[in-house]
């Protein structure tokens, strides 16, 4: 038998034990090591981590939108769902009850892009309820319109308000939306297609888009606008009252030119999609609605991302929600638009062959009037008057100025 000095067999144990103790130290060490980086990594954006064919996301995006229960609202969830689904990341939809609140977040950060309506334009122009000085024009930028088989907007009328032609509006009760200069510049130029204006009718305030749906419900008024399929306007077409829009005949070329005049980028338009509207359809008019949104410094990847998803996905969200059907590229008029667009969208659009050399003309003109409309508002608040009116009112005149000598239209009528 094998006898081993005892001496021995305590040096091999403690030469044994240390070697155990350095292992499992190295162990634990590389453990922890690989628990911080696992902590890093989950911390990093998401498109550093799983970026594929050049679509990157952040883990959660957000869109400001109109209210919930609008069509625009409705759409957003449904794109969402695409989102969630096939990259795994959260659309937030923020809603904001008027124009200047759903891009007073995104000019604050808080979301990355707006889907509203006109307020877009409005918005670059400085006008309405942002020729204030906190506003002015603002750098907007497109990224995609959606041109619907309903409309952007038009007169929902209580049935028992025997209206039966657009004149007979007059002396009517019409919502008037506190804080929206989109939705009540809209209602005005649907008024002149029958040569009327707010004077003549009964202007009744609501404090948002779905107050003016209880104003008619509750009798407190005749009509509100919004767009065809809009589901609240199924609680008017369920309630006593019943639903009856509003036509207006496009073989009256006076009248639809003085609706253009105040408002280029409506066209006329046959909508099919909305309750109460024949199979045959109604003459409207129409302009983007939801209208996606984002600034001239709003990150291009992410821009990018976004309508290459919306165009690559649109077969599985087009009947998700009423009106997602106009989403689809060939409604998307780049040569008519009146916003420039984002390099980001620009850079899609040019890899599938979208981009025409009429949609790159028109692009430079918007981004013209919008150079001009910036450099009139920096001149402008050099010599700004103090008082709130005062101020608006020697703003509009500035900018009408600039515009005129550019050779630019200045949509001052009716302003």
């Amino acid at each position: 038998m094998l006898k081993l000095n005892n001496n021995k067999v305590k040096m091999f144990y403690r030469l044994s034990q240390r070697s155990f103790n350095t292992q499992l130290s190295f162990c634990f060490r590389s453990c922890r090591l690989c628990a911080l980086i696992c902590a890093f990594v989950s911390l990093l954006p998401l498109q550093n981590i799983f970026a594929a064919d050049d679509v990157q996301f952040p883990k959660t995006i957000a869109w400001s939108a109109y209210p919930t229960g609008t069509g625009g609202y409705s759409q957003a969830v449904a794109i969402g769902n695409i989102l969630q689904r096939q990259y795994g990341v959260n659309l937030r939809v923020i809603p904001g009850r008027n124009d200047v609140s759903r891009l007073a977040t995104l000019r604050a950060g808080r979301v990355h892009f707006s889907a509203g309506g006109s307020e877009a334009v409005y918005a670059q122009e400085g006008i309405l309820n942002f020729a204030s000085r906190i506003w002015g024009p603002q750098p907007i930028r497109a990224l995609m319109s959606n041109y619907s088989d309903s409309c952007s907007f038009t007169f929902a009328m209580a049935s028992d308000s025997e209206v039966e032609r657009i004149s007979d509006i007059q002396g009517k009760r019409v919502t008037w939306v506190q804080g929206s200069p989109s939705l009540n510049n809209a209602t005005a130029a649907l008024l002149a297609y029958a040569n009327l204006t707010w004077d003549d009718v009964t202007a009744v305030e609501v404090g948002g888009y779905n107050a003016s749906i209880d104003a008619v419900l509750n009798d407190r008024a005749d009509m509100a606008g919004g767009a065809c399929n809009s589901p609240p306007f199924l609680r008017m077409e369920a309630s006593p009252r019943g639903l009856t829009f509003a036509q207006f005949p496009h073989n009256d070329l006076e009248a639809v030119k003085r609706v253009r005049d105040r408002l280029p980028w409506y066209v006329p338009h046959v909508a099919f999609e909305g309750p109460t509207i024949p199979e045959r359809g109604i003459e409207v008019f129409t302009s983007a609605y939801p209208f996606l949104v984002g600034l001239d410094a709003s990150d291009e990847a992410l821009a990018y991302s976004m309508v290459k998803i919306m165009h690559l996905h649109f077969e599985e969200y087009k009947d998700n929600a009423p009106g997602a059907g106009g989403w689809t590229l060939d409604r998307q008029k780049f040569e008519q638009i009146f916003v420039p667009f984002h390099p980001g969208a620009i850079r899609y659009y040019e890899e599938i062959g979208a981009w025409t050399p009429e949609a790159e003309a028109n692009n430079k003109k918007n981004l013209l009037r919008q150079s001009v409309l910036r450099g009139a508002w920096d001149d402008f608040l050099h010599s700004a008057p103090e008082g709130y009116d005062e101020f608006e009112e020697a703003w509009l005149l500035a900018r009408a100025k600039a515009l005129t000598e550019s050779g630019l239209m200045t949509l001052a009528e009716g302003l």
